[in-house]
């Protein structure tokens, strides 16, 4: 599903991708600067056993015995001893104050304190480092976006999708991406892939509403017409919708509109006996208008919760058949009007769905074959050309084959690999 597709958006990822890497800058993260030593740090630090015996000392000293007012008498071998010992501890005081001086200066700070210190410094050039690898900064101008957009449109347009989409989502882009500042991590593609996703999610998301929850509060009966032109699976589609109702617990009637074609009618009753469900119908070349008139009286007086009309296949070009289309929805105004055709008609399906939009509004899409559609333009152009939302895709043959449309679902669809 969409290979093609997926491998026009991987080159421009890619090539983008280089353009940003080369771009790229470094982020110069802001250097912890070390703490400094709290006031009063040295209280922490334990007395040194010497000031101890400083005190002592000077406590000793103080002790000494007062001057002697009598004349001197000559000096004695005791007193020499006492002047002697006084001295010593004089000069043992000065040494003590000059090793605690010396011990106070900045450089001499305890072991255990450089550690701290040494390893917060270290803390910081671990970041710093991590920063240098993980963190990066890229600035884009137009200029850098010119080439790469470029063939991104080319790339869109070579995928079918509509002229005006493709402008829409390169333009979404390269406002996404030029003159802003991006912080990445090692895989830039990332930027690419997220500024892609998001413009294409805008495109297809036009006007969308929950089928279930509409249908849910609507009045009984429901009356729900397809329109389309042959061959694209209008008939199948019919009979999954019926199916996916039943499963809900909802009754149906169908409405076999397509007097026109020849085994139209045969065809719709074989899906209705296989569903178990009443089918509306008239004798072939009848008026279309009148058998969905009888489906929805037959659905009011039997109290069927929906009715499904099927119409005869027409070319955009045929006014005469468009024209009896007006007429059906005027007669039984429809609660909603569905258009159906396949995906891999590409353009020619956004060109279809443009001109029956125009003959009687429709209200929504039915993409069939959407998983045999390598390129994925007609998905992404008939919900922004119609302004209408896509309901359902027909993505196999059974019956259980309607995926309910999903914006988020389609998404991954195209870059998941």
């Amino acid at each position: 599903m969409f290979t093609k597709f997926k491998e026009k958006l991987g080159n421009f990822k890619k090539a983008l991708s280089r353009t940003i890497d080369d771009k790229a800058v470094d982020i110069e993260p802001v250097v912890e600067p070390v703490p400094e030593a709290e006031e009063g740090f040295e209280e922490d630090i334990e007395p040194i056993p010497e000031e101890e015996a400083l005190e002592t000392l000077i406590e000793e000293e103080s002790y000494e015995a007062e001057p002697v007012t009598v004349a001197p008498t000559p000096v004695r071998i005791e007193d020499r001893k006492k002047a002697e010992y006084r001295k010593k501890l004089e000069n043992r005081k000065k040494a003590i104050e000059s090793k605690t001086e010396e011990e106070n200066l900045p450089e001499n700070v305890p072991e255990e304190k450089k550690g701290f210190f040494k390893k917060f410094s270290n803390i910081g050039l671990t970041k710093k480092a991590k920063a240098l690898v993980l963190n990066r900064e890229v600035y884009l101008d137009s200029k850098d976006l010119e080439e790469p957009l470029w063939e991104l449109e080319m790339g869109l347009l070579e995928s079918d999708l509509a002229l005006s989409v493709s402008e829409a989502i390169v333009e979404s882009v390269k406002k996404q991406l030029t003159g802003t500042t991006k912080r990445i991590g090692s895989n830039t593609g990332e930027i690419v892939e997220e500024a892609l996703k998001k413009a294409i999610i805008e495109v297809v998301s036009a006007n969308t509403f929950d089928f279930d929850e509409y249908v849910r509060d609507k009045e009984r009966p429901v009356h729900i017409v397809f329109v389309g032109i042959n061959g694209t699976g209008k008939t199948t589609s019919i009979a999954k919708m019926t199916h996916r109702l039943l499963k809900s617990d909802y009754s149906v009637v169908l409405a076999a509109g397509d007097t026109f074609r020849a085994g139209a009618i045969d065809q719709l009753g074989i899906h209705a006996d296989r569903l178990g469900v009443k089918m509306i119908k008239h004798q072939p070349g009848a008026d279309p208008a009148a058998v969905i008139y009888d489906a929805v009286q037959y659905a009011r007086g039997h109290k069927i919760d929906f009715v499904l009309s099927d119409t005869a296949g027409r070319m955009h070009t045929n006014l005469n058949l468009m024209s009896q289309m007006e007429k059906i929805c005027r007669v039984s105004t429809p609660d909603l009007i569905i258009f159906v055709d396949e995906a891999v008609a590409g353009n020619d399906a956004v060109e279809r769905a443009a001109q029956f939009n125009d003959a009687v509004p429709i209200d929504g899409s039915i993409l069939t074959k959407i998983d045999a559609d390598a390129k994925g333009g007609a998905a992404i152009s008939i919900a922004y050309i119609t302004g209408k939302p896509i309901l359902f895709f027909g993505i196999g043959q059974g019956y259980e084959d309607l995926q309910k449309f999903d914006p988020e679902w389609f998404i991954d669809q195209l870059f998941n690999q």
